[in-house]
């Protein structure tokens, strides 16, 4: 079923992209299908499960168009080519707006994907060894959220009131003397053949089929969900409440849950 449901939602991509370029027509037509930018896996797939099977009851007609990296569908939205975004977490919506700037308004969340710790070496953090290699994220964000999961599993210490964007010179305990690399997230599934552990994205480890994380991120009061962004043209449109409404549903859940195992996507709360 994802395999289709991934294949149904590129074929919207290429259909979509075909007409890319212009403005939406949703901010001058009130009628007029809104276009929702999305990175391919989960997010596409969750908008094209509602776009099938609970847009036409709320009469609200649904473009995706999907991206492959982290910056276009910020830049999109903000200049109105595209309605809304639904890729990214809070935290990364603010330390984009501080480092490009652009009208981007947070609207609401929907999702968690949870970094979790996975290896092809070991079965259980038990056997961590001396001096083992673990791979994390480079950037800030996920660097920090990861180190964060480290020390919830007593791997590291971190210095008292660390910001989330904390970094290896924050590490002021390291019992296991681990050597901490760090590489893109997208790339950290193929290179852990190379390391003991790696920490790894949600998104990530759905795309590599990793299963049976050792250790998972909690959800209790997490921050990094993932949610839905607008612009101040689109803010307090009906559609753009229709599209939550839908996105928070319990029809939505439930896929989520099905489809992705209660691992490396979960509803948010």
């Amino acid at each position: 079923m994802r395999t289709k449901l991934l294949a149904a939602v590129l074929a919207t991509c290429t259909l979509a992209l075909a007409g890319c370029g212009g403005g939406s027509a949703a901010q001058d037509d009130p009628n007029a299908a809104i276009k929702v930018g999305a990175t391919a896996q989960p997010h596409g797939e969750i908008l094209q499960f509602v776009k099938e099977n609970l847009a036409a009851e709320q009469d609200l007609k649904i473009e995706i168009e999907t991206f492959s990296d982290y910056n276009r569908p910020n830049a999109a939205t903000a200049n109105g080519s595209l309605d809304a975004n639904y890729y990214q977490h809070k935290p990364f919506l603010e330390e984009y707006k501080e480092e490009r700037g652009g009208d981007l308004q947070w609207v609401a969340p929907v999702h968690l994907e949870p970094l979790g710790i996975y290896s092809k070496k070991i079965d259980s953090l038990d056997k961590v060894s001396d001096g083992a290699t673990v791979m994390i994220p480079n950037d800030p964000s996920n660097r920090g959220r990861a180190l964060k999961l480290l020390q919830s599993k007593g791997l590291i210490e971190l210095k008292q009131g660390a910001a989330e964007e904390t970094d290896v010179r924050d590490i002021v305990d390291n019992p296991k003397n681990l050597r901490i690399e760090e590489l893109k997230a997208a790339q950290i599934p193929r290179s852990l053949q190379d390391v003991r552990f790696a920490v790894v994205n949600g998104n990530y480890a759905l795309k590599a089929n990793l299963d049976d994380p050792l250790a998972l991120e909690s959800t209790e009061n997490n921050p990094y969900v993932n949610g839905v962004v607008t612009n101040s043209e689109m803010q307090g449109d009906p559609r753009i409440d229709k599209l939550v409404d839908m996105l928070q549903s319990q029809e939505v859940k439930d896929f989520i849950n099905e489809q992705y195992g209660g691992k490396s996507v979960i509803p948010a709360s």
